[in-house]
């Protein structure tokens, strides 16, 4: 899947994963795509629920070998 900016927060633990998608939003435009990659297993539900509050659309999420990635469409302000 196509990206504009990738977000390392892999080792780290809730809520960091979640601080670190903010500030990556924050320097992307609207529509365009933030991937993150997370290695917290509790990440999955926690960016599912981010993005069910924030209106930023989860577009994929894929796992494989405890590495998750997700891409997330930041919402048009």
């Amino acid at each position: 899947m196509e990206f504009d900016k990738e977000l390392d927060a892999r080792n780290l633990n809730c809520p960091l994963p979640i601080l670190r998608c903010k500030k990556g939003l924050s320097e992307i435009q609207a529509t365009q795509t933030l991937k993150v990659l997370a290695t917290d297993p509790g990440s999955v539900k926690d960016f599912q629920a981010f993005c069910k509050q924030t209106g930023h659309e989860l577009l994929q999420l894929d796992e494989a070998d405890g590495l998750f990635t997700f891409y997330i469409k930041k919402r048009v302000a």
